[in-house]
């Protein structure tokens, strides 16, 4: 299979692959997986069909590099000095993501994927959200050696916990999220997990900065 980075730099372009990913995922929120094909994505983006098979063999490798490299599901990771500051930056970026009428039907969608032959739809969600996951771990490189964060603790678990309350409040809920919901979340969770508002230590004994 094509590497998707590398897609952006032959043919057409940037242009063409986005146009492609940003129809993948379009009718990814209209039709459902189930009726999602490559040959409506190639006709609706405006490319041959046989140029989308060539750069990705099946519609679930169409659908895993349209989650990956669309830029309308982009987050910038921060890098604002502090762990609480990094976070609450990260979950406005997930509020925006499923309160925008784009992307959280797109949202929606993935989490519809019980029951298809293998769970394709489920290993795709998994798909994006290890790789979400390998692009935030900075933040947590350095809240550590900063002293923000024990080395013991699990950048995942604080990931799944404050993500999972937008998740659950906008997604499962359906209710819009209140003024200052994100830092209402990271302030609930920090302390919980020995990080800067549960008063973490580094290792010469002293607070953090």
């Amino acid at each position: 299979m094509a590497d998707p980075t590398v897609v952006r730099r032959r043919g057409k372009g940037p242009r063409a692959a986005e146009a492609i990913f940003d129809t993948t995922l379009r009718h990814l929120a209209e039709r459902g997986y189930a009726g999602l094909t490559i040959e409506a994505v190639a006709q609706d983006a405006g490319v041959n069909k046989t140029t989308i098979y060539r750069w990705w063999p099946s519609k679930p490798a169409l659908l895993r590099a349209a989650l990956v490299h669309a830029r309308a599901l982009d987050v910038d990771i921060p890098d604002t000095g502090s762990l609480r500051g990094d976070l609450v930056a990260l979950t406005e970026q997930i509020i925006a993501l499923l309160t925008d009428g784009r992307t959280e039907s797109v949202a929606r969608a993935l989490t519809s994927g019980t029951g298809l032959p293998d769970d394709e739809l489920a290993s795709l969600t998994s798909d994006f959200f290890a790789d979400r996951f390998s692009r935030e771990q900075p933040v947590f490189v350095r809240a550590t050696a900063r002293g923000d964060l024990p080395e013991h603790a699990d950048p995942m678990l604080l990931l799944d916990l404050v993500a999972g309350a937008v998740w659950m409040r906008v997604l499962l809920r359906r209710e819009p999220p209140p003024p200052g919901f994100a830092q209402d979340i990271v302030d609930a969770v920090l302390p919980r997990a020995g990080g800067e508002g549960g008063r973490a230590r580094r290792s010469d004994g002293r607070p953090p900065r």
